[in-house]
């Protein structure tokens, strides 16, 4: 959203898994426990729950459920209480889990003179200020709705499943993107839609079942292992501003990543 290229080709990243080595939900829990948020029952299963997520992934259904179980979590919440712990999420807790080799292959689309864009199911105020960081060129992502600087539990728009490539067709009719000439990144089943809508998927450390979907389809496989801080790789880059109110719904949108811990772990015990 910062850069007037005349580029026709494109490369789409997921994050979880794909850029970000994971979603860290127990670090980011420690600080909401802290703040009182979040009970210390709900942070012991946001750590059990991240390594079935991590092992077993998780179907439409499953994310559906996440989301409305999130949005009863943080429905209500005030800016002025969640502000504070901002610092930590950006810096602290994501800046440090960026794949090494997801650096290496923005910088390489940049310099193919593509395109590059985030595609994420995570709130924009998470990944606008790490895509701007990133330098990444545009993004696409979940829109949560506030009233009256209060978060209302809903969303204006889900960036998940089939709605990832809806977005992206929309973006591509904006900026004259080739889709057959561009590439998408992801680690999940549940964003095969994306892959579908490029002419080069390429699979991340894949769940099981992209993995042998993959494979089925001879698409491209690559496992990323290498989590660098972004302070030491791009300490010649600013970081972001961030506003106050951009600030709270980028922590409501981390909550959202321990609820999704909760979640399945609940699930997990009745399976």
């Amino acid at each position: 959203m910062w850069s007037q290229w005349s580029a026709v080709e494109a490369a789409f990243f997921d994050l979880d898994k794909t850029i970000i080595a994971k979603s860290g939900p127990l670090a980011l829990g420690r600080s909401f426990f802290r703040e009182g948020m979040i009970s210390r029952s709900l942070l012991a299963k946001a750590v059990y729950a991240q390594l079935m997520f991590q092992l077993m992934g998780a179907d439409e259904i499953k994310m559906e459920r996440v989301r409305t179980e999130a949005a009863r979590l943080t429905a209500g919440w005030e800016v002025d209480k969640i502000k504070r712990v901002v610092n930590e999420v950006l810096e602290d807790v994501i800046s440090p889990l960026i794949y090494a080799e997801a650096l290496e292959l923005i910088h390489d689309h940049h310099a193919a003179g593509r395109l590059v864009c985030i595609v994420s199911s995570s709130p924009e105020e998470i990944v606008e200020p790490l895509a701007r960081l990133l330098r990444i060129d545009h993004f696409i992502a979940s829109r949560p709705h506030i009233e009256n600087g209060k978060y209302t539990g809903d969303l204006d728009f889900y960036a998940y499943g089939p709605n990832k490539p809806t977005a992206m067709k929309e973006l591509a009719a904006e900026q004259g993107i080739d889709l057959d000439r561009s590439f998408a990144y992801t680690d999940s089943i549940t964003d095969l839609p994306m892959l579908e809508t490029v002419g080069m998927p390429v699979v991340v450390n894949p769940d099981r079942e992209l993995r042998k979907f993959a494979v089925e389809r001879d698409w491209r496989i690559e496992s990323f292992r290498n989590p660098v801080s972004l302070r030491s790789r791009f300490n010649e880059l600013r970081r972001p501003e961030v506003t106050w109110e951009a600030s709270a719904r980028v922590a409501v949108g981390v909550v959202g990543l321990v609820t999704v811990g909760y979640w399945l772990s609940k699930r997990t015990t009745r399976t």
